[in-house]
């Protein structure tokens, strides 16, 4: 049975990225590469400061050994695949969303090796990851199916157009159905790792990645939702995969996973509902100026035009 639940788990997230490349093209998918200061500020963001803020909630404190794991392994994994369908309907910019995805899939077959003997040298715990393994998750979740679906939109436009709502609503009842059992499965677990400290270190982890990704979005206002989206929510394959290939015997790394992905996810629709008001916000502000300029034009115009008649009438008086 949990051979097959995890079957449809993979199905549905197959089938979710595939919608997505239905949409892109590949302008879309080289986005960040053909864009420096995008890429290195995405990379600061989710691969350089977010395993610093791993190491600075994980060493000083008396954690169970299960959170310190997650929290690392978290930390080193790349956008989960189900991003651009949360980030473009919080309005982030298609281009920017889909490269992002593909950007920090591809550099994570050497990211995570990298970060992996980083790790061993501050902790001084034996850490590996080999880039094979991280080559053939990244493929077979985001790679594959993004890039079928942006040679099938490439082929036939239309069908694409007429085929992605289709897969992306049945994507959406494929894990739906291999959620639900997964989380009755784990609520057991999850309630007896749902302590003081557990809560508080993933809530701030998660808020830390909203944080500074928001920060590191750049100055278009469309990105800093989708690098915050990104920095604090993360392959769960790819950072159970490492756990599990590193501490075997830690049986309660998936629940703290799962955990996070619920903390994670609840957090994130805060931010986006705080994110879309300050955006109506300030586009409300901006048609508020530009009216006031307009009336301003306007207002100086009349009064132009009525000086201009009573220097008429003087002139025809004289």
């Amino acid at each position: 049975m949990t051979t097959v639940i995890l079957l449809v788990l993979k199905a549905s997230i197959i089938s979710t990225v595939f919608a997505i490349g239905l949409k892109a093209t590949l302008t879309d998918a080289t986005f960040l590469f053909r864009r420096p200061g995008h890429c290195l500020r995405a990379l600061l963001s989710m691969h350089v400061l977010m395993p610093l803020v791993a190491l600075a909630i994980a060493a000083p404190f008396d954690l169970q050994p299960a959170v310190k794991i997650a929290l690392v392994v978290l930390s080193v994994s790349p956008t989960p695949p189900i991003l651009p369908k949360k980030a473009l309907k919080a309005g982030g910019a298609e281009a920017y969303t889909i490269g992002l995805l593909v950007t920090t899939a591809a550099l994570s077959i050497m990211v995570i090796p990298l970060s992996m003997k980083v790790f061993e040298r501050v902790t001084g715990v034996p850490l590996a990851m080999r880039a094979g393994a991280v080559t053939s998750l990244v493929f077979a979740t985001v790679l594959t199916p993004l890039l079928a679906g942006i040679v099938v939109r490439r082929l036939t436009p239309a069908g694409a157009d007429r085929m992605s709502g289709r897969i992306s609503v049945a994507a959406t009842v494929l894990l739906m159905t291999a959620a639900v059992p997964i989380m009755i499965g784990l609520a057991g677990t999850l309630v007896s790792v749902m302590t003081a400290g557990t809560l508080l270190s993933l809530t701030v982890f998660a808020l830390a990645g909203l944080l500074v990704g928001h920060l590191l979005g750049g100055p278009e206002s469309d990105n800093r939702p989708v690098l915050a989206l990104a920095t604090a929510s993360r392959h769960p394959a790819v950072a159970l995969a490492i756990a599990h290939g590193n501490f075997p015997n830690q049986s309660l790394v998936a629940p703290e996973v799962a955990l996070y992905l619920i903390l994670g996810g609840v957090l994130s629709s805060l931010y986006l509902s705080w994110s879309a008001r300050k955006r109506h916000g300030g586009a409300e502000a901006a048609r508020r100026v530009a009216r006031g300029v307009t009336e301003g034009k306007v207002d100086t115009m009349a009064r132009e035009a009525a000086m201009a008649s009573v220097t008429s009438k003087r002139n025809g008086g004289e």
